[in-house]
């Protein structure tokens, strides 16, 4: 399915209530936590993700905890955001703080907790981000602050919500605001977007992180989002595209030659 039919679909819902919002986002969510966390965090599974959404807990697993934490971290996110969603809440740098602390409560390492840096907080001290990337920690709030102003009162025109959606995940990738957690905040915070302005959320799927990568660093060279728009739109084909299972009879499936087999 083209992006825009799956875009007038999800517009035809006229989703309205949190029970709308978690009817419509039923097949998504788990897709959406499992490769979301996958991405940086390669001991997160399908089926682990699952069984955290499903039933609240893994059975028999033996890994690092802070990967437990993780995907129970990204339910809560999802459940607390439900409401936002369906209010319109902007952009904001509460905002942003919140779904930090959602995400990365549990999972701060003893380094980073030694040295001030807390979730839900802007980081304290600088950290090395590949080609140099990242603002000064005193420059954080300010930042922050500038980008949520320019997510204000984006009309729906054109390529308008995809490009801000775009430029908001680049951009605050560029910042790097906390000391752990960026991307996971960074892909919540774009779907945020999506949805508050009535468009379907979207799967960063892991097979293909490297594209996303190389979008998020030309923004980083050049400022453009095109590049990372186009993959967007990739994803939610991706994400959407529900490919009808083929109705078969059991007429078709029995073996009617009219020989008998004894058994």
């Amino acid at each position: 399915m083209e992006y825009e039919q799956i875009i007038k679909h999800w517009k035809d819902k006229k989703i309205a209530t949190v029970v709308d919002l978690r009817e419509s986002l039923s097949s998504y969510s788990i897709i959406f936590a499992y490769n979301s966390g996958a991405i940086e965090n390669p001991e997160i599974t399908y089926h682990n993700t699952r069984e955290v959404f499903e039933n609240g807990k893994v059975v028999n697993f033996t890994g690092n905890l802070r990967t437990v934490y993780e995907i129970a971290n990204q339910k809560a996110c999802f459940g607390a955001m439900l409401q936002h969603i369906v209010d319109r809440d902007p952009v904001t740098s509460e905002l942003i703080c919140e779904i930090h602390k959602y995400l990365t409560q549990g999972t701060y390492d003893e380094r980073r907790w030694e040295r001030g840096e807390r979730p839900g907080t802007f980081k304290v001290h600088d950290y090395c981000v590949a080609d140099g990337q990242g603002a000064p920690p005193e420059d954080v709030p300010m930042e922050i602050q500038e980008l949520c102003e320019e997510m204000e009162d984006v009309p729906d025109r054109g390529e308008n919500i995809w490009k801000a959606a775009a430029y908001l995940h680049c951009k605050f990738e560029n910042i790097h605001a906390f000391a752990d957690g960026n991307g996971r905040v960074g892909r919540t915070l774009m779907n945020y977007f999506l949805m508050i302005h009535n468009y379907p959320p979207l799967v960063v799927y892991n097979e293909t992180k490297q594209k996303y990568y190389n979008a998020l660093a030309h923004y980083d060279k050049t400022g453009e989002v095109d590049p990372f728009v186009a993959y967007m739109k990739e994803c939610m084909e991706q994400t959407w595209d529900v490919k009808p299972v083929p109705e078969r009879k059991l007429q078709d499936m029995l073996d009617l030659s009219g020989e008998q087999t004894l058994g």
